[in-house]
């Protein structure tokens, strides 16, 4: 048990409800979160001492490794479990960075779940969701990843949904969209609320009823990082106008936009057309769950 390998994969946020800003100046959200085939890789060799490689197609825009979230995680899990068995982490970046999709949040949780295997800790042991939740407030969520409601600033999480797969085509025109940027675009002071929809606790579990769900509850952030990145409305157009797909919304804070299917065939289509139309853009076909 030298080597452990685990997968970090994208978290999709299917909605995205700001509620309000809190007196400590955090948002309290609703978000029906999903998990992406598309995936960074994280190995854990625990034969070294603690340390981190990055690699990877999007590694050059991860920053400094001294200050990534992999290990933030492994000091959060060593402050909550004294004498752990620590280890040399290698990053393979693959999704792009600060483009709503949790890529650094799902890399430390990957790592908790290395590091909690390695010390023989089980899944659900509460120091790992501790040390989640003082890395970020994506890790907890990130930990077991399957379809959630996510709430509060995200350390409130509902059972799994079991949710039909979603056929989607996620796309990133390569702009970086720093979180604390759009959530200043949005611009709502301590003690603000956003107006619009509550969020509905049932969700249907069939995908026709899961697709007009989703029409009816949006992305509160999609309006104030069109602010800060317009280019993200290209990418929004160009799929709204392909003829497979039923539904096209921004991931979290953005830069990431997904766009929903019928099935496999068609959200392979799209994204092989989306390729050839722009070359540089990150597009991937997968399966939501």
């Amino acid at each position: 048990m030298q080597k452990l390998v685990a997968r970090a994969p994208a978290k999709v946020n299917l909605t995205l409800r700001i509620l309000r800003r809190r007196p400590d100046g955090f948002h309290d959200l609703a978000s029906v979160v999903a998990f992406a085939g598309a995936a960074d890789l994280v190995t854990l060799d625990m034969a070294h001492p603690l340390g981190l490689a990055v690699a990877g197609p999007t590694a050059p825009a991860a920053g400094p490794e001294s200050d990534n979230l992999i290990l933030r995680a492994a000091a959060a899990f060593a402050r909550e479990v004294p004498g752990a068995r620590l280890g040399q982490f290698h990053l393979t970046k693959r999704l792009p960075v600060a483009a709503g999709i949790g890529g650094g949040s799902s890399d430390a949780a990957a790592a908790l779940r290395l590091l909690a295997t390695a010390n023989g800790l089980p899944a659900d042991d509460p120091r790992l969701y501790a040390a989640a939740r003082a890395v970020g407030a994506d890790v907890p969520v990130c930990l077991a990843p399957r379809s959630r409601i996510m709430e509060g600033t995200g350390e409130v999480l509902s059972q799994p949904l079991g949710l039909p797969p979603l056929f989607a085509v996620l796309v990133n025109c390569r702009v970086p969209v720093p979180t604390a940027d759009v959530f200043r675009a949005l611009g709502l002071r301590p003690g603000d609320s956003l107006p619009g929809p509550d969020p509905e606790p049932d969700l249907p579990r069939t995908q026709a009823g899961l697709l007009a769900y989703l029409a009816r509850h949006g992305n509160d952030l999609e309006p104030p990082a069109l602010a800060v990145a317009p280019a993200i409305a290209e990418v929004m157009d160009l799929l709204r106008a392909q003829p497979e797909v039923r539904l096209v919304r921004m991931s979290g804070s953005g830069a990431t936009v997904f766009a929903l299917t019928d099935n496999c065939r068609m959200a392979a289509s799209v994204s092989r057309r989306i390729g050839e139309l722009r070359g540089n853009w990150w597009v991937r076909p997968t399966i939501l769950r």
